[in-house]
């Protein structure tokens, strides 16, 4: 059975046609403007779901990239602060060693006590060094000084007790510990006998014109320590090291999957664009046939 095509029928099928064309051409042009290849998650789900878990993965990077850059702080301030301190003891090993001199006066001996008594002082102030406002060697007490100047009567003393570790996460179930045990430099080796009350004792026997030779062994034991704790401080840093070139290689390829699931491709999508705009042009000048013939136009 033969199915008559009206001019009805003709019209409203290139009408069809040139609306679809024309919805082509438009999302061409959203992506030629936008450089994206979807504007809106319904146009394809998946580039869509990719496209946020790629955005997440890059979130989460980009924190433990700050975890790592405060972690790189403290242990560069904490590095920093610890070879002044080597200076200081390095200093009073020497003071030790030239009060052991025969022909060194009481008076030279008093002079050595006023040195180590400064000496001790700056140790203190290196002992309550702070990064953005926290004390660095207060463990988890980063709001309280952990050297009072004013205790034992005012001699000063490493008065924290808090050993406990400032973990951050840099990569996901992986952390690193950004502080140093303070509680293995300064209270070594134990509260009772730590470095300032060293200090203290030497000063006490300079002050009385001695020689403190005979704390030699203890000033050595201490700079030894305070070298181990400064050589695991290092291992660290060379981790930290690693994990913040991880990071960032990490981001270059999370970037580069993600431009390569949304970005159009500007080269494709312009060929096309003026593909389409030729397909269109074309269905106008064919609908301009179609529709053109009417009553009038067989009467002339």
């Amino acid at each position: 059975m033969a199915v008559r095509v009206t001019q009805n029928m003709l019209n409203s099928n290139m009408l069809r046609n040139l609306h679809k064309s024309m919805r082509h051409m438009d999302g061409l042009q959203d992506q030629l403007s936008s450089g994206k290849k979807i504007s809106k998650p319904s146009e394809d789900p998946v580039v869509a779901a990719r496209g946020m878990f790629y955005r997440s993965s890059l979130m989460e990077n980009d924190q433990y990239k700050r975890n790592v850059d405060e972690a790189q702080s403290w242990m560069n301030m904490t590095d920093s602060t610890m070879d002044e301190m080597g200076s200081i003891l390095k200093r009073v090993k020497e003071l030790l060693v030239y009060s052991g001199d025969g022909a060194v006066s009481p008076d030279d001996l008093k002079t050595m006590a006023s040195e180590v008594q400064e000496l001790k002082m700056h140790m203190g102030t290196l002992a309550n060094q702070q990064i953005n406002g926290k004390y660095i060697f207060a463990g988890t007490d980063t709001d309280k000084a952990p050297f009072d100047a004013t205790a034992k009567g005012g001699a000063g003393d490493f008065v924290s007790t808090n050993s406990s570790p400032i973990n951050l996460e840099v990569s996901q179930n992986v952390f690193v510990t950004s502080n140093t045990n303070a509680q293995n430099i300064f209270n070594y080796p134990d509260n009772a006998n730590n470095i300032f009350t060293l200090l203290n004792g030497i000063i006490t026997e300079l002050s009385n014109g001695r020689s403190a030779t005979q704390f030699q062994t203890a000033m050595n034991n201490q700079f030894d320590k305070l070298l181990a704790e400064r050589a695991t401080l290092g291992a660290s840093v060379n981790r930290v090291e690693l994990i913040a070139e991880r990071l960032n290689t990490s981001e270059v390829s999370i970037t580069g999957l993600m431009s390569k699931n949304e970005d159009a491709d500007m080269a494709k999508v312009m060929t096309n664009l003026k593909t389409q705009e030729s397909v269109h042009s074309a269905a106008l000048g064919s609908g301009a046939r179609i529709i053109q013939p009417t009553l009038l136009d067989f009467l002339r």
